[in-house]
This record gives C-alpha cells, sequence and structure tokens, in this order.
C-alpha cells in the first residue's frame, strides 16, 4: 500500500492508504480527526467539507493521493481554542441543533468570508446554499454568518 505524506492542520502525516481512498476517511481513519463528518459520499450535503489551500472542498469527492502536497485544514484546525469568529457566531447565535452538520457549515462560512468579508444576505444565502442540514437550521445559519462578518470587519 502507498504512503502519503499530508499537511493537515500545520502538521505533516504520513499514511498508507490505497491511492483512491476519499481524503474523508483517511481524516477520520487514519488520522483521528473524526470532527470531518460522513453525510451522502457523493459532495451533495457538506457534511464533509474542510479547507485546501484556503478553498472549501468536499473531503469525501478528494481522493488522498490528489491531496498531497496540498495544504487541508479541518475543523479541528480552523482555530486551536475554538475562538475563529465564525465559531464565535455561531455559539452567539445558538445555531446547534443536532449539531451532524456544523462542522461543514463552519468550514464552507469561514471560507466563504475570506474572500468576502462584507456579503448581502442574498451572497451569504448562494454562498451556504450547498450545505444541507437535516434539523432546518437555515435561518440561524444565515444569521451567524452575518454575525460573522461583523466579527471579520
Amino acid at each position: 500500500m502507498p504512503a502519503f505524506n499530508l499537511k493537515i492542520n500545520n502538521k505533516t502525516y504520513s499514511v498508507e492508504a490505497d491511492a483512491d481512498t476519499p481524503l474523508l476517511w483517511v481524516l477520520r481513519d487514519k488520522i483521528n480527526l473524526v470532527g470531518t463528518k460522513f453525510g451522502c459520499g457523493i459532495g451533495q450535503c457538506g457534511a464533509c467539507t474542510v479547507h485546501v489551500d484556503g478553498n472549501a472542498m468536499r473531503s469525501c469527492l478528494l481522493q488522498v493521493a490528489q491531496a498531497e502536497g496540498m495544504n487541508v485544514t479541518t475543523i479541528e484546525g480552523l482555530s486551536e481554542h475554538g475562538d475563529h469568529p465564525v465559531q464565535q457566531a455561531w455559539k452567539e447565535v445558538d445555531v446547534p441543533q443536532c449539531g451532524y452538520c456544523q462542522a461543514g457549515q463552519i468550514m464552507t462560512a469561514s471560507a466563504f468570508l475570506k474572500d468576502n468579508p462584507s456579503p448581502s444576505e442574498e451572497q451569504i444565502r448562494n454562498a451556504m446554499h450547498g450545505n444541507i442540514c437535516r434539523c432546518a437550521a437555515y435561518n440561524s445559519i444565515e444569521e451567524a454568518v452575518k454575525v460573522a462578518s461583523k466579527k471579520l470587519s
């Protein structure tokens, strides 16, 4: 089995896996970073969103061989103490209900706000539209993104 050197949350990991193994399963099963969740396995729900070179990506669609040489950030690496402005906003608005999708939601929102720190409501809705929430907490999610954007500006 081939070995891959991955840079995840500013640490380097050497992992053995089949080249076509989704990064999601390497994160969860080989590195024990379980904040990234499995939702659908086909890139449609957003539960597995991580940052790859600063961009939000679905880790269920990215093969481990493709991730080699890239900088990957998971929810565990977004901030050392859970104090990223988006994480703070999530707490302030009290977004989570079941919480399952929240890591993916936060990773999508933080990548979006990095590129657009003062978005309109429509831009927020469009950016977050690809992340599914089983509890339908969409209004709270949008509110938290607004709160986070104010923290970032």
